[in-house]
């Protein structure tokens, strides 16, 4: 739908910087080069390990070629339909992915709707941003990272009870009111549901983003 728009390039650099960020607004190890790309060891009960390339490449099929064991994530900017080929059977292609910036002007924080209140944290480089209803459930969280001259939004939620009522908007431009530095590129991946909502705010696709993985076996 939306991968249209995009370039067929990504700038490896700005790449790496983004992994770095995402690493460290999660916790995680930060990225190491490895096979013309870059290694992440996350170690987590649903990930052992990511690997993340600037283009489909000779260390991309290296991996998929023999890499056997589940729960290890190849992750390139390319179409889905530019891995297609370089794919054994063992791998399977993930939901589509966006690469998106922001260059415009950080416009005014949106408020929240009403019978909704806003709470900002900061951490060092990390900001969290929850969105709670007026009983105290939790309808939205996001999180924000500033590292390396990026600033980068990540795992921006809506609870499915609290969607469509502007929640979203209010989460994405509360976080981008913690940026510091006025010249660090805003950078994120978006799932096609959240292209949507982030083209609506000056948000634009940089690349696709394809994600391959091999499951773990059925309990």
């Amino acid at each position: 739908m939306v991968g249209e728009h995009a370039v067929a390039s990504f700038d490896p650099d700005l790449l790496w910087r983004w992994v770095a960020a995402r690493s460290i607004a999660r916790g995680l190890p930060l990225p190491v080069h490895d096979r013309g790309g870059m290694r992440v060891d996350t170690g987590l009960p649903t990930e052992v390990r990511r690997y993340v390339f600037a283009s489909p490449g000779p260390g991309l099929r290296e991996l998929a070629e023999t890499i056997d064991t589940p729960l290890v994530y190849l992750k390139v900017c390319a179409a889905a339909g530019d891995l297609h080929n370089l794919l054994p059977p063992r791998w399977q292609l993930q939901p589509a992915g966006y690469l998106m910036a922001h260059d415009g002007a950080t416009a005014a924080p949106i408020p929240p709707a009403p019978g909704y209140r806003i709470e900002l944290l900061r951490d060092g480089p990390v900001s969290a941003a929850r969105i709670l209803a007026d009983d105290g459930t939790l309808a939205a969280s996001g999180y924000a990272a500033e590292h390396a001259g990026v600033f980068i939004l990540d795992r921006i939620l809506t609870d499915p009870l609290h969607r469509r009522r502007g929640l979203g908007r209010a989460l994405v431009t509360a976080l981008k009111s913690m940026q510091r530095d006025g010249t660090a590129r805003r950078v994120l991946v978006a799932t096609d549901d959240g292209c949507a909502l982030y083209s609506t705010l000056g948000w634009r696709i940089l690349s696709p983003y394809s994600t391959i993985v091999i499951p773990a076996p059925a309990q």
